[in-house]
């Protein structure tokens, strides 16, 4: 049969779909990750964001479109948070969550249709191991961690992924050692990677450690603030560790933090900045704000601008609030669609000039950058610091190159 897995929002989520795939190709199975015309369909969901959820719903439309017969296999955040707003269409056979995905992988060897669509598991207190993916991508994302524990007063995600729980070092090492034989670079990936290690008396530390001779490049997704040392920073540096770091600020305000239940201040985070620049002088660092938080008042607002410019951000993801129905801020006085887009373009404006700055300073500069497509005779990729370059080599090299101009979104 002909298979189309649809992935929606984390690389989390990625990494759980190409675990199906490479079961499915085991199986026989024709398997395509972008969305085509197929007899079966997983759609993994995301549930982030309110829009998150209706994009997650829209694909099962357009999977009926494109084959009225099609079986709709449906998982993920989305259908753990509210699994009832999937049960209206006919050709969803089955609804899962965010846990136990290979399960679904039974229900199409078996071919039973039961009549109690939903089946949402439990989410377990353990690390869910799945069948190793296949590594095929320039670029291989290797999942640590699952869960979180944070609460923050926005966010639905502890709710649909559970507590925090992570993988063995062990594990990891060795999908690593796997990736490297097809890859040149590996990023680690999890709901909260931070709280790495606490629950299997590991640390972040430990792993960064561990993966010193595996010989890619290394990069970890993301990370909180609140974990960054110099033990840690050293590890980074000793192990082949990339110098970009995404830090997710939120806010750049302490009162709209503390409602937030992040577990920083500015000062905090601004430290933490100036100590990565002493490891890294050349660093990226990136971030998540949020505009619009029901308790962000215009001055909050004006202070959230002064401190991104402050932090000198290389590049910024910038979102208006969105509410999710059982979280604390949820129940809090909401500030009108209007004024939260208005900032959030108002940061979108910061976030081109603080990009644009961070890519003047690449000029002249000299640095390793992975080059990982090619058409029409120029190539593109990565620098270690996370800057787009362009430039002249094949699909799949590392290069050391001189930046002469700013080019498109990055530099050349």
């Amino acid at each position: 049969m002909t298979v189309s897995v649809i992935t929606l929002g984390c690389k989390v989520n990625e990494c759980e779909s190409r675990s199906l795939i490479a079961a499915l190709r085991e199986m026989g199975h024709v398997v395509s990750e972008e969305f085509i015309s197929a007899d079966i369909y997983i759609i993994n969901t995301c549930s982030v964001t309110a829009e998150a959820d209706r994009k997650s719903r829209q694909v099962i439309g357009k999977a009926v479109k494109a084959n009225p017969a099609a079986k709709i296999f449906v998982c993920g955040c989305s259908s753990q948070y509210n699994p009832n707003a999937y049960e209206k269409y006919p050709n969803v056979v089955n609804i899962s969550g965010s846990s136990k995905k290979s399960d679904i992988l039974h229900h199409i060897m078996s071919d039973i249709v039961c009549d109690n669509r939903i089946s949402i598991c439990e989410i377990p207190q353990d690390f869910e191991i799945m069948r190793f993916p296949s590594h095929e991508k320039t670029r291989d994302f290797i999942k640590v961690q699952d869960g979180c524990n944070n609460f923050c007063s926005y966010c639905i995600i502890p709710y649909v992924r559970g507590r925090s729980r992570s993988r063995s070092i062990d594990s990891v090492k060795h999908e690593a050692e796997e990736a490297a034989k097809h890859t040149k670079e590996i990023v680690l990936t999890g709901i909260d990677v931070s709280s790495y290690g606490k629950d299997i008396g590991k640390s972040l530390v430990d792993l960064v450690n561990a993966l010193a001779e595996i010989p890619v490049r290394k990069r970890l997704s993301s990370f909180e603030c609140t974990v960054i040392d110099k033990e840690l920073l050293t590890a980074l540096k000793n192990s082949g560790f990339c110098d970009h770091f995404h830090l997710s600020l939120q806010s750049g305000t302490n009162s709209v933090l503390k409602a937030m239940n992040r577990k920083y201040t500015t000062e905090k985070y601004f430290e933490i900045v100036n100590l990565i620049r002493e490891y890294f002088p050349n660093a990226g660092i990136t971030t998540d704000i949020i505009a619009g938080f029901p308790t962000e008042t215009e001055e909050d607002f004006a202070e959230t601008c002064e401190f991104v410019r402050k932090v000198e951000f290389s590049d910024m993801h910038v979102f208006p609030y969105s509410e999710r129905k059982g979280t604390k801020a949820a129940s809090l006085p909401q500030l009108p669609m209007e004024d939260r887009r208005k900032r959030a373009h108002i940061l979108g404006e910061i976030k081109a000039e603080l990009k644009r700055k961070f890519l003047v300073k690449q000029l002249s500069k000299t640095l390793n950058v992975y080059f990982e497509e090619s058409k029409d005779g120029e190539a593109a990729g990565y620098a270690e610091n996370y800057v787009r370059v362009y430039g002249k080599a094949n699909r799949g090299e590392i290069r050391t190159v001189k930046i002469t101009e700013l080019y498109k979104e990055g530099v050349r």
